[in-house]
């Protein structure tokens, strides 16, 4: 299912979350513009390295593994990558910013994106592959949207053998079924080489559901 909007209505403009698509689209264009030394170089440096990170705590360098843990959600590998997660963001990130207002959104989402990275290091901690992408602080925005506005519906374009209708579904079958599919492909992908950092997923969209309300009980989406 691809989400295309929702029927909740925010009260504030979303400054932020149009900020952060237009961040994560400048910096993906700007990788577009590099070599493949350059582009290599810049993965290694500003992406999530598993293995790095692990070291760099180990050693109580705090400041150098922070670092990585939000630079590597602005980056992205395709169009595809950043499509989608830009997509998602689009959705169901105004509504999020709409209850928490425009600061707090901010660091929640870096937040998520930081717990997101960390989960995905706790499974796979001897990794040398760099993980770059916003896909765990959307997943954070996700869960923290199934919690805000669980009677909302989202209308998504819906695959039916080899055509799509349009369709509205309440969010909590879309996110829920968009969550069931990280935990499966998850569970997979334990001690298998996968280029998707399904437990960044599935830990962002956790951290979202449990810590949104922390952040603040503004009122929720009808």
């Amino acid at each position: 299912m691809i989400p295309l909007r929702d029927t909740v209505r925010t009260r504030i403009f979303p400054y932020v979350n149009i900020l952060l698509i237009g961040l994560n689209i400048y910096i993906f264009v700007r990788q577009l513009t590099l070599n493949y030394h350059q582009l290599n170089t810049a993965v290694f440096t500003y992406g999530l390295i598993p293995e790095r990170l692990v070291a760099e705590l180990a050693a109580g360098r705090f400041i150098s593994a922070l670092t990585p843990l939000i630079t590597y959600q602005f980056m992205h590998s395709s169009w595809v990558h950043i499509g989608s997660n830009m997509l998602y963001l689009w959705v169901f990130g105004d509504n999020i910013e709409d209850r928490l207002g425009h600061i707090k959104y901010l660091l929640f989402y870096l937040l998520m994106g930081i717990i997101a990275g960390l989960v995905q290091v706790f499974f796979d901690p001897g990794s040398s592959i760099p993980i770059i992408g916003a896909s765990g602080a959307v997943a954070g925005i996700l869960g923290a949207y199934l919690i805000s506005c669980p009677r909302a519906r989202v209308v998504a374009l819906i695959p039916v053998i080899f055509l799509f209708t349009v369709a509205e579904v309440p969010a909590v079958i879309f996110l829920g079924f968009w969550f069931i599919l990280q935990v499966f492909s998850g569970v997979a992908s334990i001690g298998v080489n996968v280029s998707v950092a399904w437990w960044a997923h599935i830990g962002g969209f956790v951290a979202g559901l449990g810590l949104v309300n922390l952040f603040g009980k503004r009122i929720k989406c009808q």
